[in-house]
């Protein structure tokens, strides 16, 4: 079940495993997942028949959304161009 539950995971909130994987660029990527996520949280809201939740949860999506494409960037620049946090050394 862990396995399953993991799998579901990635295939949805992970870039390289999720179908969005063939998209080349990743600002295109971003922006198709921000999409998506703006998408199911109008989606959500509506669903549940309340707008007064519309701006809470698009405002909560953006931000997780955002925070996960800032950590996949910073481990993305990690792992293909290191030299770009050796101003942080300093």
């Amino acid at each position: 079940m862990k396995n399953v539950v993991i799998t579901a995971w990635s295939f949805i909130f992970d870039h390289e495993a999720s179908p969005l994987r063939h998209i080349p660029d990743f600002g295109v990527r971003h922006m198709v997942f921000q999409l998506l996520g703006w998408m199911w949280a109008i989606s959500f809201a509506l669903a549940i028949g309340s707008y007064v939740f519309l701006a809470v949860s698009l405002i909560g999506h953006a931000i997780l959304i955002g925070a996960a494409a800032i950590t996949v960037a910073t481990y993305s620049a990690a792992a293909h161009r290191p030299d770009v946090f050796r101003a942080l050394a300093r």
